[in-house]
């Protein structure tokens, strides 16, 4: 779905989780096309055997107003948790530098925590975070994979904020990388 966004137009994100099904996107979608709406941003996944989607729609004030008022009913046919809530649209920083983090290691509890707060604690913004769990090739043993977006200050001295990863992860037996992101 394109961007079309405009200084008039109206932002809203809608979340919504729900035992998994086929036709969730194409109800959803549907609904939010027949408003009059375009989808801007998505992320839908399948967690165990939930549905959960988190989408950022814009349209017209009378387009995105009509989206909301729907929702209930959306909700109830699909037999989701959804939320909408107005946002604005996202500032372009121009002093913020996207990083991409891959993590690999064995899994064990609390990886995430302790990734989110090596960056909070340096400012550095986590802008997405995927991570799932798999069983080893030939051990069966369970393994962790995380992959991140950062966005640090332009001001951060990439060659050190790299090395004291790279040492926080060997203190936790982490394989990672921290490579400018090519999105």
């Amino acid at each position: 779905m394109n961007s079309s966004s405009n200084n008039n137009s109206k932002h809203l994100v809608i979340s919504a989780v729900g035992k998994d099904r086929p036709g969730i996107v194409n109800d959803v979608s549907k609904s939010i096309l027949d408003s009059g709406c375009n989808i801007e941003d998505s992320r839908m996944t399948v967690l165990g055997g939930e549905f959960a989607l988190i989408v950022l729609i814009s349209g017209s004030w009378s387009a995105v107003a009509k989206l909301e008022t729907q929702v209930p009913a959306l909700a109830k046919k699909l037999d989701l948790i959804v939320t909408a809530k107005y946002t604005e649209p996202r500032a372009v920083r121009a002093d913020m530098v996207p990083y991409q983090v891959d993590v690999v290691s064995m899994d064990q509890p609390g990886i995430v925590h302790d990734i989110a707060d090596f960056f909070a604690s340096r400012e550095i913004n986590i802008e997405e975070l995927t991570s799932w769990t798999y069983p080893a090739a030939h051990t069966g043993t369970p393994m962790f994979s995380l992959s991140m977006t950062i966005s640090m200050p332009a001001k951060t001295h990439i060659g050190q904020l790299r090395d004291d990863f790279m040492k926080f992860c060997d203190e936790l037996n982490l394989d990672a990388t921290l490579e400018p992101s090519r999105h």
